[in-house]
C-alpha cells in the first residue's frame, strides 16, 4: 500500500527526554510547564494574541459554543470532518447548513443570508484544503445580524490572510493538532483569541475552574 501521506514522528530519543522530564516533576496535567511552552511557542511562530492549548480539534470547538453562549442555530458547512457538526449537536445548537462554492469548497457567503432567521446566533466556517474562507464577506453578514463568527482552521495552520494569522479571524478560530494534520501533536488541538478576557475564560473551561495546580 502507498500512503497519501504519512504522519511526522519524532525522534525517540529525544521523545524520551521529555518523558524523563515529566516522571521526575511528576506534574501530568492541568496546564503544566510543557503545555505553557508549547502555547508560547506557536503564539509566537503563529502570531496571535492568545492560544490555549486542549486535548483534541472537537473540545476546542465545543469551548468556543460554551464560551459564546450559543445555544440556538448556527449557519454552517456541510463540507467538513463530522467532528465539525458533532460539536454543534453536542452543544445543543441547531446546524444550518449553507451550501460550498465549487472554486474552493468553502462555505459560500452569497447563501448565508437568506438562512438567518431570528433564531441565528452564530457563523461557523470551515477553512478547507489551506483556502481560507471569504472572511471579509463572512464578517460584514456577521456584522449586520450581531452574529459571532467561529471558524475551524483544521486545514490551515500557519496559513496567512491579508499578512496575518489566519487563525487571528472570527470571534474565535479554532485548530486541530491530530495526528492527520499537517502540524500534529498525536491528539490535540487549540482555540485563538485577540481578547484578553475571553482568554481567561478559555483558560478556566479547559480545566474545570483550577488555576495552576497538579
Amino acid at each position: 500500500m502507498i500512503n497519501v501521506t504519512k504522519s511526522y514522528l519524532p525522534d525517540l530519543d529525544e521523545y524520551n527526554t521529555y518523558l524523563k522530564g515529566i516522571w521526575e516533576r511528576v506534574h501530568l496535567t492541568n496546564d503544566g510547564p510543557l503545555v505553557r511552552k508549547l502555547e508560547d511557542q506557536l503564539k509566537e511562530y503563529l502570531g496571535v494574541k492568545y492560544l490555549k492549548f486542549c486535548t483534541n480539534g472537537t473540545i476546542v470547538l465545543q469551548l468556543a459554543l460554551k464560551a459564546l453562549d450559543i445555544k440556538k442555530e448556527v449557519i454552517t458547512t456541510p463540507f467538513s470532518y463530522v467532528a465539525t457538526t458533532n460539536a454543534l449537536l453536542w452543544e445543543g445548537c441547531t446546524p444550518i447548513f449553507a451550501d460550498i462554492s465549487p472554486d474552493d469548497y468553502n462555505i459560500d457567503p452569497d447563501k448565508i443570508e437568506s438562512l438567518i432567521t431570528e433564531n441565528t446566533q452564530a457563523i461557523m466556517a470551515t477553512h478547507v484544503y489551506g483556502n481560507a474562507c471569504r472572511i471579509d464577506e463572512i464578517q460584514a453578514i456577521a456584522t449586520k445580524y450581531n452574529l459571532k463568527v467561529i471558524y475551524d482552521a483544521a486545514h490551515t495552520f500557519g496559513a496567512r490572510y491579508n499578512g496575518q494569522s489566519i487563525l487571528s479571524y472570527g470571534d474565535l478560530s479554532t485548530c486541530s493538532f491530530h495526528a492527520t494534520k499537517v502540524f500534529h501533536t498525536g491528539e490535540g488541538g487549540c482555540i485563538v483569541t485577540n481578547d484578553g478576557e475571553m482568554a481567561e475564560k478559555l483558560h478556566h473551561f479547559r480545566s474545570f475552574g483550577h488555576q495552576n495546580d497538579t
